[in-house]
Protein backbone atom coordinates (compact mmCIF):
# COMPACT_ATOMS: atom_id res chain seq x y z
CA UNK A 1 0.00 0.00 0.00
CA UNK A 2 1.53 3.61 -0.90
CA UNK A 3 2.06 5.56 1.83
CA UNK A 4 0.02 8.91 2.62
CA UNK A 5 3.14 10.82 1.76
CA UNK A 6 3.97 9.05 -1.87
CA UNK A 7 3.07 10.99 -4.95
CA UNK A 8 -0.38 9.77 -6.22
CA UNK A 9 0.08 9.59 -9.43
CA UNK A 10 2.16 11.06 -13.03
CA UNK A 11 -0.90 13.68 -14.78
CA UNK A 12 0.40 13.98 -17.96
CA UNK A 13 -1.54 16.53 -20.84
CA UNK A 14 -2.13 12.98 -22.35
CA UNK A 15 -4.71 11.88 -19.70
CA UNK A 16 -6.61 14.70 -20.12
CA UNK A 17 -7.14 14.62 -23.71
CA UNK A 18 -8.18 11.04 -23.10
CA UNK A 19 -10.57 11.92 -20.52
CA UNK A 20 -12.41 14.80 -22.84
CA UNK A 21 -12.22 11.55 -25.74
CA UNK A 22 -14.31 9.29 -24.03
CA UNK A 23 -16.17 11.39 -22.05
CA UNK A 24 -17.27 14.42 -24.32
CA UNK A 25 -17.37 11.32 -27.15
CA UNK A 26 -20.53 10.00 -25.59
CA UNK A 27 -18.56 6.74 -24.42
CA UNK A 28 -18.78 7.17 -20.60
CA UNK A 29 -22.30 9.35 -19.62
CA UNK A 30 -25.24 11.38 -20.68
CA UNK A 31 -26.56 14.45 -19.29
CA UNK A 32 -29.70 13.54 -17.51
CA UNK A 33 -33.48 14.98 -18.85
CA UNK A 34 -35.51 17.48 -17.64
CA UNK A 35 -37.61 15.59 -15.28
CA UNK A 36 -34.51 14.11 -13.48
CA UNK A 37 -33.44 17.22 -12.85
CA UNK A 38 -36.63 18.43 -11.18
CA UNK A 39 -36.58 15.14 -9.00
CA UNK A 40 -33.41 16.53 -6.89
CA UNK A 41 -32.83 20.32 -7.57
CA UNK A 42 -29.04 20.66 -7.95
CA UNK A 43 -28.76 23.44 -4.87
CA UNK A 44 -31.05 21.47 -2.58
CA UNK A 45 -29.10 20.32 0.62
CA UNK A 46 -30.65 16.57 1.83
CA UNK A 47 -29.73 14.74 4.83
CA UNK A 48 -26.56 12.17 4.85
CA UNK A 49 -23.06 12.49 3.53
CA UNK A 50 -25.16 15.93 3.18
CA UNK A 51 -26.12 15.61 6.80
CA UNK A 52 -29.10 16.89 8.29
CA UNK A 53 -29.92 19.62 5.97
CA UNK A 54 -27.41 13.33 2.24
CA UNK A 55 -11.58 -6.59 -9.22
CA UNK A 56 -10.57 -3.98 -12.49
CA UNK A 57 -12.54 -3.22 -15.93
CA UNK A 58 -11.35 -3.89 -19.08
CA UNK A 59 -9.65 -1.59 -21.47
CA UNK A 60 -11.62 -0.45 -24.54
CA UNK A 61 -10.33 -3.81 -26.70
CA UNK A 62 -9.74 -0.77 -29.96
CA UNK A 63 -7.62 1.72 -27.70
CA UNK A 64 -3.65 0.97 -27.15
CA UNK A 65 -2.97 1.64 -23.32
CA UNK A 66 0.22 4.30 -23.24
CA UNK A 67 2.68 3.16 -20.71
CA UNK A 68 1.89 6.63 -18.42
CA UNK A 69 -2.05 5.35 -18.21
CA UNK A 70 -0.48 1.69 -17.01
CA UNK A 71 1.53 3.28 -14.19
CA UNK A 72 -1.84 5.64 -13.38
CA UNK A 73 -4.39 2.34 -13.64
CA UNK A 74 -1.40 0.62 -11.01
CA UNK A 75 -1.64 3.92 -8.47
CA UNK A 76 -5.50 3.48 -9.00
CA UNK A 77 -5.24 -0.27 -8.25
CA UNK A 78 -3.15 0.52 -5.23
CA UNK A 79 -5.27 3.13 -3.69
CA UNK A 80 -8.30 0.40 -3.99
CA UNK A 81 -6.12 -2.56 -2.40
CA UNK A 82 -7.78 -3.69 0.97
CA UNK A 83 -4.75 -5.72 2.09
CA UNK A 84 -3.36 -3.16 4.34
CA UNK A 85 -4.08 0.06 6.48
CA UNK A 86 -6.59 2.40 4.61
CA UNK A 87 -4.23 5.36 2.18
CA UNK A 88 -4.78 8.57 2.74
CA UNK A 89 -7.93 9.69 0.37
CA UNK A 90 -8.45 13.23 -0.47
CA UNK A 91 -12.29 13.43 -2.94
CA UNK A 92 -14.90 15.40 -4.07
CA UNK A 93 -18.22 14.29 -4.00
CA UNK A 94 -19.73 13.80 -7.39
CA UNK A 95 -24.20 13.59 -7.21
CA UNK A 96 -26.08 11.61 -9.80
CA UNK A 97 -26.31 14.13 -12.36
CA UNK A 98 -22.86 15.52 -12.20
CA UNK A 99 -22.25 12.15 -12.69
CA UNK A 100 -24.47 11.88 -15.78
CA UNK A 101 -22.60 15.43 -17.44
CA UNK A 102 -20.24 15.31 -20.42
CA UNK A 103 -19.57 19.01 -19.27
CA UNK A 104 -18.93 18.05 -15.05
CA UNK A 105 -17.21 14.84 -15.56
CA UNK A 106 -13.84 15.86 -17.51
CA UNK A 107 -13.81 19.23 -14.82
CA UNK A 108 -13.54 16.88 -12.30
CA UNK A 109 -10.82 14.91 -13.65
CA UNK A 110 -8.77 18.17 -14.77
CA UNK A 111 -9.34 19.25 -11.00
CA UNK A 112 -7.60 15.99 -10.04
CA UNK A 113 -5.13 16.07 -12.58
CA UNK A 114 -3.59 19.10 -11.24
CA UNK A 115 -4.21 19.21 -7.68
CA UNK A 116 -4.37 16.76 -4.44
CA UNK A 117 -7.52 15.40 -5.23
CA UNK A 118 -7.15 11.36 -5.59
CA UNK A 119 -10.71 10.08 -5.46
CA UNK A 120 -14.20 10.51 -6.83
CA UNK A 121 -17.47 9.44 -4.20
CA UNK A 122 -19.73 9.07 -7.06
CA UNK A 123 -23.53 8.53 -6.60
CA UNK A 124 -24.24 4.68 -7.66
CA UNK A 125 -27.59 4.19 -5.64
CA UNK A 126 -29.12 6.70 -3.75
CA UNK A 127 -32.42 8.03 -2.76
CA UNK A 128 -33.88 7.94 -6.36
CA UNK A 129 -32.65 4.10 -7.68
CA UNK A 130 -29.65 3.34 -9.25
CA UNK A 131 -27.58 5.50 -11.47
CA UNK A 132 -26.09 2.78 -13.61
CA UNK A 133 -27.90 -0.27 -15.46
CA UNK A 134 -27.46 -3.40 -13.47
CA UNK A 135 -27.02 -6.47 -15.51
CA UNK A 136 -29.07 -8.63 -12.46
CA UNK A 137 -32.75 -8.64 -12.95
CA UNK A 138 -33.57 -8.53 -9.65
CA UNK A 139 -31.47 -5.31 -8.83
CA UNK A 140 -32.86 -3.47 -12.11
CA UNK A 141 -36.65 -3.96 -11.14
CA UNK A 142 -34.98 -1.46 -7.87
CA UNK A 143 -33.71 0.94 -10.50
CA UNK A 144 -35.89 3.67 -10.14
CA UNK A 145 -37.03 6.27 -13.00
CA UNK A 146 -34.26 8.61 -12.83
CA UNK A 147 -31.26 9.06 -15.59
CA UNK A 148 -28.34 6.95 -15.35
CA UNK A 149 -24.69 6.70 -16.32
CA UNK A 150 -24.91 5.27 -19.64
CA UNK A 151 -21.37 3.69 -20.03
CA UNK A 152 -19.94 3.10 -16.57
CA UNK A 153 -16.97 0.97 -17.86
CA UNK A 154 -15.79 3.94 -19.93
CA UNK A 155 -16.16 6.46 -17.02
CA UNK A 156 -13.82 3.76 -14.96
CA UNK A 157 -11.38 3.53 -17.31
CA UNK A 158 -10.91 7.10 -18.13
CA UNK A 159 -10.57 7.49 -13.91
CA UNK A 160 -8.23 4.57 -13.50
CA UNK A 161 -6.39 6.35 -16.39
CA UNK A 162 -5.82 9.10 -14.61
CA UNK A 163 -4.77 7.62 -11.17
CA UNK A 164 -8.31 8.94 -9.47
CA UNK A 165 -9.67 5.70 -7.30
CA UNK A 166 -13.32 5.08 -8.03
CA UNK A 167 -15.79 5.34 -4.64
CA UNK A 168 -19.41 4.24 -5.19
CA UNK A 169 -21.41 5.53 -3.01
CA UNK A 170 -24.69 3.17 -1.77
CA UNK A 171 -27.41 4.68 0.00
CA UNK A 172 -29.05 1.84 2.04
CA UNK A 173 -32.45 2.60 4.23
CA UNK A 174 -33.70 5.76 2.67
CA UNK A 175 -34.91 4.06 -0.10
CA UNK A 176 -38.26 5.07 -1.03
CA UNK A 177 -37.92 2.99 -4.65
CA UNK A 178 -37.31 -0.24 -2.77
CA UNK A 179 -39.84 0.81 0.19
CA UNK A 180 -42.64 0.80 -2.33
CA UNK A 181 -41.74 -2.08 -4.73
CA UNK A 182 -41.45 -4.34 -1.88
CA UNK A 183 -43.78 -3.10 0.78
CA UNK A 184 -42.70 -6.23 2.50
CA UNK A 185 -39.40 -4.49 3.61
CA UNK A 186 -40.89 -1.22 4.93
CA UNK A 187 -40.71 0.06 8.00
CA UNK A 188 -44.24 -0.01 8.96
CA UNK A 189 -46.73 1.99 11.27
CA UNK A 190 -49.03 0.21 14.00
CA UNK A 191 -51.73 -0.71 11.70
CA UNK A 192 -49.87 -2.40 9.32
CA UNK A 193 -49.29 0.36 6.36
CA UNK A 194 -46.23 1.98 5.20
CA UNK A 195 -44.42 4.67 7.78
CA UNK A 196 -42.87 7.80 6.26
CA UNK A 197 -41.06 10.45 7.48
CA UNK A 198 -41.46 14.30 7.58
CA UNK A 199 -41.57 14.49 4.21
CA UNK A 200 -43.38 11.93 3.56
CA UNK A 201 -40.60 9.28 2.23
CA UNK A 202 -40.78 5.69 3.11
CA UNK A 203 -38.02 4.23 4.53
CA UNK A 204 -37.22 0.29 4.56
CA UNK A 205 -36.62 -1.83 7.30
CA UNK A 206 -32.83 -2.44 8.66
CA UNK A 207 -33.70 -5.43 10.23
CA UNK A 208 -35.09 -7.21 7.03
CA UNK A 209 -32.40 -9.65 5.70
CA UNK A 210 -33.14 -9.65 2.20
CA UNK A 211 -33.04 -6.13 1.66
CA UNK A 212 -29.03 -6.68 3.58
CA UNK A 213 -28.33 -8.81 0.55
CA UNK A 214 -29.60 -7.20 -1.71
CA UNK A 215 -27.63 -3.59 -1.28
CA UNK A 216 -24.40 -5.64 -0.49
CA UNK A 217 -25.11 -7.57 -4.22
CA UNK A 218 -25.33 -4.36 -5.70
CA UNK A 219 -22.08 -3.30 -3.86
CA UNK A 220 -20.64 -6.28 -4.84
CA UNK A 221 -21.99 -5.89 -8.53
CA UNK A 222 -20.30 -2.09 -8.26
CA UNK A 223 -16.85 -3.79 -7.07
CA UNK A 224 -16.92 -5.87 -10.03
CA UNK A 225 -17.31 -3.35 -12.30
CA UNK A 226 -13.80 -1.71 -11.24
CA UNK A 227 -14.94 0.52 -7.99
CA UNK A 228 -12.32 0.29 -5.88
CA UNK A 229 -14.37 0.74 -2.95
CA UNK A 230 -17.94 1.20 -1.85
CA UNK A 231 -19.56 4.22 0.56
CA UNK A 232 -22.67 2.75 2.43
CA UNK A 233 -24.76 5.94 3.51
CA UNK A 234 -28.04 5.90 5.57
CA UNK A 235 -26.95 3.58 7.37
CA UNK A 236 -28.99 4.11 10.47
CA UNK A 237 -32.67 4.49 11.29
CA UNK A 238 -34.83 7.20 10.50
CA UNK A 239 -35.51 9.90 13.38
CA UNK A 240 -38.31 8.99 15.66
CA UNK A 241 -39.78 12.68 15.59
CA UNK A 242 -42.72 12.10 18.38
CA UNK A 243 -45.19 14.12 15.79
CA UNK A 244 -44.91 10.86 13.90
CA UNK A 245 -46.79 7.48 14.26
CA UNK A 246 -44.70 5.06 16.25
CA UNK A 247 -42.38 2.80 13.81
CA UNK A 248 -42.63 -0.55 13.91
CA UNK A 249 -39.68 -3.25 12.41
CA UNK A 250 -41.03 -6.82 11.39
CA UNK A 251 -37.97 -9.31 12.19
CA UNK A 252 -36.10 -7.22 14.82
CA UNK A 253 -36.92 -10.34 17.31
CA UNK A 254 -35.40 -8.55 19.73
CA UNK A 255 -32.09 -7.40 18.42
CA UNK A 256 -30.82 -3.89 19.07
CA UNK A 257 -31.20 -0.98 16.73
CA UNK A 258 -26.88 -0.40 16.77
CA UNK A 259 -26.44 -4.05 16.84
CA UNK A 260 -28.54 -4.40 13.28
CA UNK A 261 -26.66 -1.58 11.88
CA UNK A 262 -23.02 -3.21 13.65
CA UNK A 263 -24.05 -6.53 11.59
CA UNK A 264 -25.55 -4.85 8.13
CA UNK A 265 -21.55 -3.38 7.84
CA UNK A 266 -19.74 -6.68 9.01
CA UNK A 267 -21.58 -8.93 6.59
CA UNK A 268 -21.24 -6.00 4.06
CA UNK A 269 -17.58 -6.13 4.84
CA UNK A 270 -16.62 -9.53 4.87
CA UNK A 271 -18.28 -9.87 1.33
CA UNK A 272 -16.54 -6.93 -0.04
CA UNK A 273 -13.57 -7.95 1.65
CA UNK A 274 -13.43 -11.14 -0.65
CA UNK A 275 -13.14 -8.39 -3.73
CA UNK A 276 -10.38 -6.96 -2.37
CA UNK A 277 -12.32 -3.79 -2.16
CA UNK A 278 -12.44 -1.85 1.12
CA UNK A 279 -16.26 -0.82 2.87
CA UNK A 280 -16.58 2.30 4.17
CA UNK A 281 -19.54 4.13 5.99
CA UNK A 282 -21.00 7.88 6.55
CA UNK A 283 -21.78 8.20 9.73
CA UNK A 284 -23.61 11.52 11.21
CA UNK A 285 -20.66 13.85 12.97
CA UNK A 286 -21.89 13.69 16.31
CA UNK A 287 -21.01 10.41 16.61
CA UNK A 288 -17.51 11.56 17.10
CA UNK A 289 -18.26 12.91 20.59
CA UNK A 290 -21.50 11.58 21.77
CA UNK A 291 -21.12 8.31 24.22
CA UNK A 292 -23.73 5.75 23.62
CA UNK A 293 -25.90 5.62 20.45
CA UNK A 294 -27.49 8.27 18.39
CA UNK A 295 -31.14 7.62 18.31
CA UNK A 296 -31.02 6.85 14.72
CA UNK A 297 -28.99 4.16 16.06
CA UNK A 298 -24.79 5.08 15.27
CA UNK A 299 -22.74 3.82 17.94
CA UNK A 300 -19.22 4.72 17.27
CA UNK A 301 -17.70 2.04 19.49
CA UNK A 302 -20.40 -0.32 17.49
CA UNK A 303 -19.34 0.63 14.02
CA UNK A 304 -15.27 1.17 14.17
CA UNK A 305 -14.24 -2.35 14.94
CA UNK A 306 -16.88 -3.57 11.75
CA UNK A 307 -15.67 -0.78 8.96
CA UNK A 308 -12.69 -0.16 7.12
CA UNK A 309 -12.90 3.63 7.05
CA UNK A 310 -16.03 5.81 9.00
CA UNK A 311 -16.73 9.00 7.74
CA UNK A 312 -18.13 11.27 10.02
CA UNK A 313 -20.11 14.40 8.66
CA UNK A 314 -18.56 17.19 10.88
CA UNK A 315 -19.98 20.27 8.98
CA UNK A 316 -19.65 22.86 11.26
CA UNK A 317 -23.11 24.37 10.23
CA UNK A 318 -24.74 21.47 11.53
CA UNK A 319 -23.52 21.79 15.12
CA UNK A 320 -26.09 23.79 17.58
CA UNK A 321 -24.86 27.13 19.27
CA UNK A 322 -22.56 26.36 22.28
CA UNK A 323 -21.62 23.33 21.32
CA UNK A 324 -18.15 22.41 22.40
CA UNK A 325 -18.53 25.79 24.33
CA UNK A 326 -18.59 27.35 21.06
CA UNK A 327 -21.13 30.37 20.40
CA UNK A 328 -21.60 29.83 16.84
CA UNK A 329 -19.90 26.73 15.21
CA UNK A 330 -20.29 27.60 11.80
CA UNK A 331 -17.87 30.64 12.63
CA UNK A 332 -15.44 28.30 13.82
CA UNK A 333 -15.00 25.43 11.42
CA UNK A 334 -11.17 24.56 12.59
CA UNK A 335 -12.07 24.16 15.91
CA UNK A 336 -15.56 21.82 15.41
CA UNK A 337 -13.79 19.70 12.93
CA UNK A 338 -10.61 19.37 15.27
CA UNK A 339 -12.38 18.50 18.17
CA UNK A 340 -14.67 16.01 16.62
CA UNK A 341 -12.15 14.30 14.59
CA UNK A 342 -9.60 14.21 17.48
CA UNK A 343 -12.30 12.39 19.93
CA UNK A 344 -12.96 9.86 16.92
CA UNK A 345 -9.08 9.47 16.89
CA UNK A 346 -9.26 9.11 21.01
CA UNK A 347 -12.29 6.18 20.68
CA UNK A 348 -10.46 4.28 18.17
CA UNK A 349 -7.19 4.39 20.06
CA UNK A 350 -9.13 2.67 22.84
CA UNK A 351 -10.59 0.49 20.79
CA UNK A 352 -6.95 -0.67 19.61
CA UNK A 353 -7.70 0.73 16.05
CA UNK A 354 -4.00 2.07 15.25
CA UNK A 355 -2.65 3.27 12.22
CA UNK A 356 -3.86 4.16 8.39
CA UNK A 357 -6.76 6.36 7.95
CA UNK A 358 -9.72 4.78 9.55
CA UNK A 359 -11.23 8.30 9.72
CA UNK A 360 -11.96 10.01 7.29
CA UNK A 361 -14.70 13.00 7.45
CA UNK A 362 -16.70 14.59 4.98
CA UNK A 363 -15.75 18.45 4.86
CA UNK A 364 -18.52 21.57 4.45
CA UNK A 365 -17.99 23.02 0.99
CA UNK A 366 -21.15 24.42 0.99
CA UNK A 367 -22.89 27.52 2.85
CA UNK A 368 -25.56 27.67 6.00
CA UNK A 369 -26.41 30.43 7.67
CA UNK A 370 -23.76 32.37 8.36
CA UNK A 371 -20.92 33.18 7.80
CA UNK A 372 -20.75 32.15 3.73
CA UNK A 373 -18.31 29.33 3.18
CA UNK A 374 -15.25 30.03 0.75
CA UNK A 375 -12.01 28.72 0.04
CA UNK A 376 -10.38 29.80 3.35
CA UNK A 377 -13.03 27.92 5.75
CA UNK A 378 -12.15 24.75 3.58
CA UNK A 379 -8.72 25.17 4.38
CA UNK A 380 -8.89 25.82 8.36
CA UNK A 381 -11.40 22.50 7.69
CA UNK A 382 -8.33 21.04 6.20
CA UNK A 383 -5.74 22.12 8.68
CA UNK A 384 -8.20 20.82 11.25
CA UNK A 385 -8.12 17.40 10.05
CA UNK A 386 -4.61 17.51 9.58
CA UNK A 387 -3.75 18.29 13.24
CA UNK A 388 -5.91 15.31 14.00
CA UNK A 389 -3.72 12.86 13.07
CA UNK A 390 -5.16 12.02 9.44
CA UNK A 391 -4.65 12.93 6.13
CA UNK A 392 -7.65 12.27 4.43
CA UNK A 393 -11.11 13.99 3.63
CA UNK A 394 -14.01 14.26 1.63
CA UNK A 395 -15.62 17.40 0.54
CA UNK A 396 -19.37 17.52 0.22
CA UNK A 397 -21.70 20.48 -1.78
CA UNK A 398 -24.88 18.94 -2.48
CA UNK A 399 -25.30 20.16 -6.46
CA UNK A 400 -21.32 18.65 -6.84
CA UNK A 401 -20.50 22.37 -7.07
CA UNK A 402 -16.95 22.97 -6.02
CA UNK A 403 -15.78 25.69 -7.58
CA UNK A 404 -15.92 28.69 -5.08
CA UNK A 405 -13.77 25.95 -2.75
CA UNK A 406 -11.21 25.21 -5.86
CA UNK A 407 -8.56 27.92 -4.63
CA UNK A 408 -8.25 25.65 -0.97
CA UNK A 409 -7.01 22.72 -2.94
CA UNK A 410 -3.46 21.96 -3.26
CA UNK A 411 -1.51 22.49 -6.61
CA UNK A 412 0.52 18.89 -7.17
CA UNK A 413 0.33 15.52 -5.86
CA UNK A 414 -0.86 14.69 -2.41
CA UNK A 415 1.36 15.39 0.41
CA UNK A 416 1.10 14.25 3.98
CA UNK A 417 0.36 17.23 6.31
CA UNK A 418 -0.68 15.47 9.86
CA UNK A 419 0.15 15.36 12.84
CA UNK A 420 1.93 12.59 14.87
CA UNK A 421 -0.13 11.72 18.31
CA UNK A 422 1.46 9.27 20.83
CA UNK A 423 -1.09 6.59 20.55
CA UNK A 424 -2.17 5.66 24.09
CA UNK A 425 -2.43 1.74 25.44
CA UNK A 426 -6.05 0.60 24.21
CA UNK A 427 -8.20 -1.00 26.97
CA UNK A 428 -11.55 -2.37 26.79
CA UNK A 429 -14.57 -0.13 26.02
CA UNK A 430 -18.15 -0.98 26.70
Amino acid sequence: MLPPSHPLRPRPALFRLLARTLLLGGLATAACDASARAGRPAGAVSDSASGTVSPGSARPAQAAVPAEAKGAEATAAALARNDGPAPAIRALYVNRFAAQSRKRMPHFIALADSTEINALVIDMKDEFGLNYHSADPKFAQNAGTMGKVRDVKAMLDTLKAHGILPIARIVVFKDSVTALLHPEWSIRREDGSIWRDKKGTPWVNPYHRELWDYNIGVAEELARMGFGEIQFDYIRFPEPYASLPKQIFPGADGMSKPDAIAAFLKEANDRLDKLGVRATADIFGLVTTVNGPLEVAQWWEKLAPVTDVLLPMVYPSHYVRGSFGIPVPNAEPYKVVNISISRARERDAKLGITGGEHVRPWLQAFSLGKPDYTAEEVRQQKQAVYDAGYDGWVLWHPGSKFEPFEAALERGELVSHKKEHPTPAPKHVE
